[in-house]
Protein backbone atom coordinates (compact mmCIF):
# COMPACT_ATOMS: atom_id res chain seq x y z
CA UNK A 1 0.00 0.00 0.00
CA UNK A 2 2.88 2.28 0.47
CA UNK A 3 4.15 1.82 -2.98
CA UNK A 4 0.94 3.40 -4.10
CA UNK A 5 1.14 5.87 -1.60
CA UNK A 6 4.16 7.07 -2.66
CA UNK A 7 3.92 7.00 -6.87
CA UNK A 8 0.17 9.74 -5.68
CA UNK A 9 2.63 11.48 -3.55
CA UNK A 10 4.40 12.26 -6.61
CA UNK A 11 1.69 12.69 -8.70
CA UNK A 12 -0.11 14.76 -6.35
CA UNK A 13 1.49 15.58 -2.62
CA UNK A 14 -1.28 16.62 -0.28
CA UNK A 15 -3.18 13.50 -1.97
CA UNK A 16 -0.27 10.88 -0.52
CA UNK A 17 -0.66 13.07 2.76
CA UNK A 18 -3.88 13.05 2.97
CA UNK A 19 -4.26 8.77 2.55
CA UNK A 20 -1.62 8.35 5.53
CA UNK A 21 -2.72 10.79 7.94
CA UNK A 22 -5.99 12.45 7.06
CA UNK A 23 -6.58 16.39 7.51
CA UNK A 24 -4.62 17.43 10.00
CA UNK A 25 -1.09 19.77 10.44
CA UNK A 26 0.56 17.64 7.74
CA UNK A 27 -1.62 18.01 5.11
CA UNK A 28 -2.14 21.95 5.51
CA UNK A 29 1.35 21.96 5.37
CA UNK A 30 2.11 20.01 2.64
CA UNK A 31 -0.23 21.81 0.41
CA UNK A 32 1.59 25.16 1.47
CA UNK A 33 4.96 23.44 0.27
CA UNK A 34 3.37 22.00 -2.78
CA UNK A 35 2.49 25.89 -3.22
CA UNK A 36 5.99 27.14 -2.84
CA UNK A 37 7.15 24.70 -4.81
CA UNK A 38 6.34 21.36 -6.06
CA UNK A 39 9.79 19.57 -5.52
CA UNK A 40 9.49 20.29 -1.42
CA UNK A 41 5.48 19.14 -1.21
CA UNK A 42 6.89 16.06 -2.73
CA UNK A 43 10.21 15.51 -0.53
CA UNK A 44 7.86 16.30 2.60
CA UNK A 45 4.76 13.79 1.55
CA UNK A 46 7.68 10.63 0.99
CA UNK A 47 8.80 11.37 4.36
CA UNK A 48 5.32 11.51 5.95
CA UNK A 49 4.56 8.57 3.85
CA UNK A 50 7.74 6.28 5.20
CA UNK A 51 7.73 7.86 8.72
CA UNK A 52 4.94 6.00 9.61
Amino acid sequence: MDVIRILLAIILPPLGVFLQVGVGLHFWLNILLTLCGYLPGIIHAIWVILRK
